[in-house]
């Protein structure tokens, strides 16, 4: 007997925003559409997701095709489905936000993407579509689990600085944090790796390098370990 489907069936699309962090700012990447609708308009990657992919595999897909980039760090954040939300139909977008290290990434648009660029959370230009509900909401995400999770790591070279790693905390969390406090809290954790290293080519005293111990991070986890800062 064959069954039949009675209801319409609504398109699914999957929008990523992707976050980065340099000397300035905390960044988000954006694409410059050049097809219809809202050509020519900003807006977040992604596209429609084909019938033989998961959500994840095209989010991961629109990422590479629009803007080469691949990424470690990719979660689910939210699903958006207001009725009007995309003027060729009723389509339904999940989004995802990931984490890069600007530094390891060289951006290039291709596919329907005029431009892949990077800009300040706090100065984008008007975004196509509902993205720039979707871009505050992963905002808002980001601030909430930094403090709870470790993956501000994420947004930071591969061997950093305290200082570096404060001033992650206060661009995300948008406040200054004490100094003596934050380094004593942090360290206090046993996270970090001192190594026998420090900055190079800087103009001011040289600092000491540190990276984050990902191994010992999980073994903590699993015996209960709490990270919150």
């Amino acid at each position: 007997m064959s069954h039949t489907y009675e209801y319409p069936r609504p398109a699914v699309t999957v929008d990523c925003v992707v976050f980065g962090l340099d000397e300035e700012d905390l960044k988000v990447l954006l694409i410059q559409r050049g097809v219809e609708p809202y050509q020519g308009r900003w807006a977040l990657p992604g596209g429609f997701v084909r019938m033989d992919e998961s959500l994840e595999d095209a989010a991961r897909r629109e990422l590479e095709e629009e803007a080469g980039l691949r990424t470690s760090h990719l979660e689910q954040l939210y699903t958006f489905g207001s009725p009007d939300r995309d003027p060729r139909g009723r389509v339904i977008t999940v989004a995802y936000f990931a984490l890069v290290k600007l530094s390891q990434h060289h951006l290039q648009a291709s596919t329907d993407a005029r431009e892949a660029a990077w800009f300040s959370v706090w100065d984008t230009p008007k975004l196509a579509f509902d993205h720039a509900d979707v871009l505050a909401t992963a905002l808002q995400r980001l601030k909430g689990k930094v403090r709870y999770q470790p993956i501000g790591f994420e947004l930071l070279p591969p061997k950093f600085t305290l200082s570096q790693l404060q001033r992650l905390y206060e661009t995300v969390l948008e406040r200054e944090l004490d100094k003596r406090n934050f380094r004593k809290k942090i360290l206090a954790m046993d996270l970090l790796e001192e190594l026998d290293e420090v900055e190079q080519d800087v103009s001011h005293r040289a600092a000491r390098l540190y990276r984050f111990d990902h191994k010992k991070y999980k073994q903590l986890e699993k015996a209960g370990f709490n990270f919150e800062l």
